[in-house]
């Protein structure tokens, strides 16, 4: 056996060995934090069917929403979750939904929704809940201030930050399986023939999904009404190409040189009674997708201002495709 060969095999046992030491310690190890507890808050607003003429009033019955759950989330002791949902009550805020029970749920607009003609949906990754709104939010006004400074006249841009799903620990068991995004999946699909029906159909509408929120977005991609699926520091989507996504938008992936996720292995196998690693890396030439440039930032760096990967990410949703440098 030559030298190559025996190199690649041993490369493929340290990936394995890798996948399998990941799982264990999600598994076996005891995590040192302790389980949240619960927090009390409203059940969500009872609303009618989304479309144009009943958005005001679904702002304003998810503020209202956000509004009791700081109340109660405060005689529950809880300052920080009280803050955050008091933030979000407020008249400037658009929310098409609110879901204070547990980790929470959170739908924001930034833009005028109703009047949009360029629409970004952010999938978020892992940890990200009401307690860490916060960073979700300013990810999503990063790119809607890049994107009202750079839309050519008359472009309506809007982002919608979606954080429907129960997302996976940074440390856990469920951050190595598609379970999380596999319940997600209809909620995403949901949300995007909501968004149709606000619009008339008539918007661009593009996903840019992070990190495990790429799995997500890949579960829900077959025949989803979107034109575009932007993935960054993915660690792969469940699909062995961009064309198994079964989808007619365009597939772009992109990672940045600083990046952590570059090193997790990027496999699919059945330990534990269940499958863990999502296959394929996104920015490989085997998997298919439109790699763009991401610069040197790291996992957290691709909606910060001024960087590539926010530049290349405005030019993807405005439908500026031809502007967009490959690698």
């Amino acid at each position: 056996m030559g030298f190559a060969s025996r190199y690649r095999r041993g490369a493929g046992r340290l990936r394995w060995a890798a996948l399998a030491a990941v799982v264990t310690g999600a598994v076996v190890l005891p995590l040192s934090a302790a389980v949240r507890p619960e927090i009390p808050a409203p059940a969500p607003a009872a609303l009618a069917p989304l479309d144009a003429s009943t958005l005001r009033a679904a702002y304003a019955a998810n503020r209202a929403g956000a509004a009791e759950a700081a109340r109660m989330a405060a005689a529950h002791h809880d300052r920080d979750r009280a803050a955050t949902d008091r933030s979000l009550a407020d008249p400037a805020r658009h929310l098409l939904a609110f879901d204070g029970r547990g980790s929470g749920r959170v739908t924001e607009v930034l833009g005028d929704l109703a009047r949009a003609d360029r629409i970004a949906v952010l999938v978020p990754g892992s940890d990200t809940s009401l307690d860490t709104y916060g960073r979700f939010h300013a990810a999503a006004s990063a790119l809607y201030g890049q994107l009202a400074r750079h839309a050519p006249a008359g472009t309506r841009p809007a982002v919608v930050a979606w954080l429907g799903y129960e997302t996976p620990g940074t440390v856990s068991a469920t951050v190595t399986t598609t379970g999380r995004a596999e319940q997600a999946a209809p909620r995403l699909r949901a949300l995007v023939a909501e968004l149709r029906a606000i619009t008339g159909g008539a918007a661009r509408v593009s996903l840019l999904c992070h990190s495990y929120g790429s799995v997500v977005c890949g579960r829900a991609a077959a025949g989803l009404a979107v034109d575009d699926i932007a993935l960054v520091g993915s660690p792969g989507t469940g699909a062995d190409s961009a064309a198994a996504l079964r989808t007619r938008a365009r597939v772009w992936a992109a990672r940045g040189a600083d990046d952590w996720v570059q090193h997790v292995p990027h496999v699919s196998a059945d330990l534990f009674g269940t499958t863990v690693g999502f296959g394929t890396d996104p920015v490989s030439r085997a998997f298919g997708a439109r790699v763009f440039a991401a610069g040197d930032g790291g996992h957290s760096d691709y909606f910060r201002p001024g960087s590539t990967s926010l530049t290349n990410l405005t030019r993807i949703v405005l439908g500026e495709t031809k502007a967009v440098p490959h690698e």
